[in-house]
């Protein structure tokens, strides 16, 4: 039974580094895009949909290597 458990951690937690990893590419790639970089040009910072693609990339990334290497 414990060995089904940690088994079942361990595959989430790659999935959600996985998932953490493509959000953050993705946040990337958006960055790049006109409407962000218009919206960079003006207000200075990066927009909304980039930065919480960046944060929920982050924590989901964060969260999946803690499950992972806890033991």
């Amino acid at each position: 039974m414990a060995n089904t458990s940690k088994l079942t951690i361990r595959l989430v937690s790659i999935v959600l580094m996985v998932i953490g990893a493509g959000a953050i590419f993705w946040g990337y790639e958006l960055s790049g895009s006109i409407g962000s970089q218009i919206t960079e040009a003006i207000s200075g910072s990066s927009s909304d949909e980039v930065m919480s693609r960046y944060i929920g990339g982050a924590a989901s990334l964060i969260a999946g290597l803690y499950l992972f290497f806890m033991k």
